[in-house]
């Protein structure tokens, strides 16, 4: 996640939708007070920034009662005040509320179906080309994003755009445009892109069985942005 004091935005960084390659873009674009979150693995060009420090746990601890022992340990014993993925409802707790009232929250969110194809794909490099999709989907350890931009139940989007990685550069541009953040057009790198080798659109590899299993999974996702598998 990324936190620009520089041009005023919250970054929400969610799985599968190009987010380390715009967190790497606006990492550059980023000032020295900015708070950038680190990558692991490290890309290049990404310049992660203060990131650590004190956690205040009593305002997490007000909203999971049940949990104060989990959130005084990770309180005194972690450095990461931020992190890679961070939901937007834990950052709005560690930052001060005039800074989440004021700066515009963004992330990226992907048609349910695309974005598990691209999760399978990597999933299926990283275990040597040996993974079938019917294992992946088996396991059911799927990049379901909702709550990473809504609030602590997932009834209600607390970021101020979702943009649709469908159309991202333009979104992009809109968006960068409004922050006056300086944008040709391109991000200039696509990291982990490299994973996926067979470039088939998801409605030519889900059977019914397997669109179902996603669309069952997804179920808040499509509710949320009215993806279809079309």
């Amino acid at each position: 996640m990324i936190i620009s004091h520089k041009y005023k935005f919250i970054f929400i960084k969610t799985a599968k939708t190009a987010g380390t390659s715009i967190e790497v873009f606006l990492s550059k674009q980023c000032g020295p007070t900015d708070i950038v979150t680190p990558i692991a693995p490290p890309v290049e060009g990404h310049q992660p920034r203060n990131y650590q420090g004190f956690i205040n746990p009593i305002p997490e601890i007000l909203e999971r009662p049940h949990k104060v022992l989990s959130a005084l340990r990770y309180a005194i014993t972690s450095r990461e005040k931020f992190y890679n993925h961070m939901p937007a409802s834990v950052a709005q707790k560690r930052v001060p509320s005039r800074v989440w009232n004021s700066y515009f929250k963004f992330c990226v969110e992907r048609n349910p179906w695309d974005k598990v194809l691209s999760h399978y794909h990597m999933h299926n490099a990283r275990e040597g080309g040996s993974l079938a999709l019917d294992e992946y989907l088996a396991r059911g350890r799927f990049p379901i994003n909702y709550f990473r931009y809504t609030n602590d139940s997932g009834a209600k989007i607390i970021v101020d755009r979702v943009l649709r990685y469908e159309n991202l550069l333009a979104e992009l541009s809109e968006v960068f445009s409004q922050l006056r953040i300086p944008f040709d057009g391109k991000l200039g790198v696509k990291a982990k892109s490299e994973y996926r080798t067979d470039r088939r659109p998801y409605q030519q590899v889900f059977n019914e069985k397997q669109r179902r299993i996603v669309e069952n999974a997804f179920a808040r996702e499509i509710g949320l942005h009215g993806y279809r598998f079309e």
